[in-house]
């Protein structure tokens, strides 16, 4: 490819780039201005609305008060609150009513005509309590337009106007025979609930400028598991665009976020650890609002709440004389295959890794997961086999790395003989030429070793991605450990150790141990550098050490599955050093590799490291140079 190719290529890509910059900048342009064009015909609506004469609506007949048919007028028409549908519907008491199937029980509030409370059946809590996802009063659903005055659905209880075993049907009047309809359908065995919002004759009363009316939410999250960092640290609020595959968040692992969303939103979920509450709409969000706030630890064990999420959305609205603006909620678990067969994308909430390592999880583990299921209940026994199979599937690269690292070890003695003749430091890049010449006649690769484990990396990678956000392993027990996908403990202390915790894990301390024989062996395997004495502790003792401390308060799954791995790789190195490598005719190999090596043309790469090496020698020649002339000076001055 010559140099105009690739010119034109990047001038290509800085064009798309500047289009699609500019592109968004003047759609996002676009959208605020009618975020601005709508508040000010809120706040004309609200300058400008007919007031309406208390004293003339105490002159009107009594038929027209009690019937509420009050004279309509052509244009905009405020309702009345004196004595009027609303005022008694502000005042009125709520009732409440109940849909519920095989998975959900919903319990539904008049006031405001939203779910008060939901719980999700054949599941519990951590303590073995009923799973409310939605806890009495703990949830604040309301559409928020203007008429006169600002209105807000949650403030006036409506009225049931018909409910059934599936369907339930609730209004708000106004006067003039119009009307807000709130229709929730809860089909059999699922977890969606269908939500339709029904407008009809309201386009007298809201203002026909207003092209946007709001959707708010506001949700306390409870307590669901065992411990506050493992279920902090995987909930949040996700969000889709339309036609997106993937979706965002506002982030992990912080105390509070929040998010301006200037475009189309498809939905949101207030995500907990193992359970969401999702608002589709079916016509998408025009934008709003997202925020959540943790509470602190002594709040969460105290009350019993994990986080507040609050949504300020807005939905496309047409003044017609009837409206329905689509929606529908799901309540439930965060279990991959359930969430992906709703067909929304609801399954990337669950948070399996990037490209790489959510194929991995998706594609490997969770169908190895569901096929070993259907034959074993157990866990546990579960992830031992899943843990084999893996071992089983990178063998060949575990085999390369013992052969690769086998290699150097029988060059063992050769390198000692080159760190005796060159003990100083001053002589570091002769020792290195000197040993990267005997690596170079022999064969042997450096990174031979190091590669093979790199591409491992994705598969641990993909396990510390996968067991915390396993619903499957959600309050499944194993030996000692109650609950897989939380930490298990075998010593709760009275005191809290920073970064550490409250209690011992012994799963965590197992998979410590088991690191540190694993380093150890491979450490006594390998020539031994002086100079890289400091690394070889770090290794053998900081990094086990360090592990535990991470892994106390993570899944005990998680360490559990790394306590195998380490065990299954020691086993796997012992039988292959024992029948599978012989060293001595690995060492005459190399020999014999050695004595035939013809000398090679230098690689640029080559060159330019030797260069660098010749002028670093070069470098120390002559600070050595100076510092025996100022001794020499100071010598002669005495």
């Amino acid at each position: 490819m010559n140099k105009n190719t690739v010119l034109g290529f990047v001038l290509i890509g800085i064009i798309l780039i500047g289009f699609s910059w500019y592109n968004t900048k003047v759609f996002n342009e676009q959208q605020r201005a009618q975020f601005v064009a709508d508040s000010i015909a809120q706040a004309e609506a609200l300058k400008n609305a007919p007031k309406i004469d208390s004293a003339a609506i105490q002159a009107l007949p009594d038929s027209l008060i009690t019937t509420h048919q009050l004279p309509a007028h052509d244009a905009y028409q405020a309702p009345v609150y004196a004595d009027s549908l609303l005022e008694a519907a502000s005042k009125a008491e709520a009732q409440y009513y109940t849909l519920e199937n095989e998975k959900l029980k919903i319990v539904f509030t008049t006031k405001g005509a939203q779910p008060s409370q939901v719980l999700v059946k054949d599941y519990y809590t951590h303590d073995s309590l009923d799973l409310n996802l939605l806890k009495k009063d703990a949830s604040k659903f309301a559409l928020s337009f203007y008429t006169d005055q600002q209105i807000s659905t949650d403030d006036f209880v409506f009225t049931k106007v018909s409910s059934d075993d599936t369907s339930l049907v609730m209004r708000l009047n106004f006067a003039g025979n119009a009307y807000i309809d709130y229709i929730y359908t809860l089909p059999a065995d699922s977890y969606m609930v269908k939500f339709d919002v029904n407008m009809v004759g309201m386009n007298r009363y809201i203002s026909r400028n207003l092209s946007q009316i709001g959707v708010d939410w506001d949700l306390v999250i409870p307590r669901l598991e065992k411990g506050y960092d493992n279920e902090k640290n995987y909930s949040t609020i996700v969000y889709k665009y339309p036609n997106e595959r993937d979706v965002e968040d506002l982030g992990l692992r912080k105390e509070a976020s929040s998010e301006e969303l200037n475009t189309k939103v498809e939905w949101f979920a207030f995500q907990q650890q193992f359970f969401s509450s999702i608002l589709v709409a079916q016509n998408d969000f025009t934008g709003g609002n997202l925020s959540y706030k943790f509470n602190t630890p002594d709040g969460y064990y105290a009350t019993g709440e994990l986080m507040e999420c609050n949504a300020s959305m807005q939905v496309e609205y047409n003044a017609a004389e009837n409206v329905t603006i689509p929606f529908e909620f799901y309540f439930g678990p965060n279990h991959y295959k359930t969430l992906k067969s709703y067909d929304y994308g609801f399954e990337k909430i669950v948070p399996l890794g990037g490209w790489l390592i959510g194929w991995i999880n998706r594609v490997i583990i969770i169908n190895c997961f569901d096929f070993l299921s259907k034959f074993i209940s157990n866990y546990g026994l579960i992830i031992l086999l899943l843990t084999i199979f893996i071992k089983i599937i990178i063998f060949p690269l575990t085999y390369k790395s013992y052969v690769s690292s086998a290699k150097m070890r029988v060059l063992k003695p050769e390198i000692e003989k080159i760190n005796a003749k060159y003990p100083k430091k001053e002589d570091a890049m002769k020792k290195q030429q000197e040993t990267m010449a005997l690596y170079s006649k022999t064969g042997v690769s450096m990174f031979g070793g190091c590669l093979p484990m790199l591409l491992q990396f994705p598969i641990l990678f993909a396990m510390f991605r996968f067991f915390p956000a396993s619903f499957e392993l959600r309050q499944e027990g194993f030996l000692w450990a109650k609950d897989l996908s939380g930490y298990d403990s075998i010593l709760d202390l009275p005191f809290n150790i920073p970064l550490y915790g409250d209690h011992v894990s012994l799963f965590a301390l197992l998979m410590g141990i088991s690191m540190f024989f694993y380093s150890k062996m491979n450490m006594d395997q390998m020539p031994q550098d002086p100079n890289m004495a400091g690394m070889r502790g770090m290794q053998l003792y900081f990094m086990p050490i360090f592990m535990v401390v991470l892994c106390n308060n993570f899944s005990s799954g998680l360490s559990y599955y790394y306590m195998l791995s380490n065990i299954i790789t020691l086993i796997q190195t012992w039988v292959i050093r024992k029948f599978f490598v012989d060293e001595k005719k690995i060492y005459a190999q190399l020999q014999a590799k050695a004595s035939n090596a013809k000398a090679k043309p230098k690689s640029k790469w080559q060159m330019r490291l030797e260069e660098m090496q010749r002028q670093q020698a070069e470098l120390q020649r002559q600070q050595q140079a100076k510092r025996r002339e100022m001794d020499r000076r100071m010598q002669n001055k005495k």
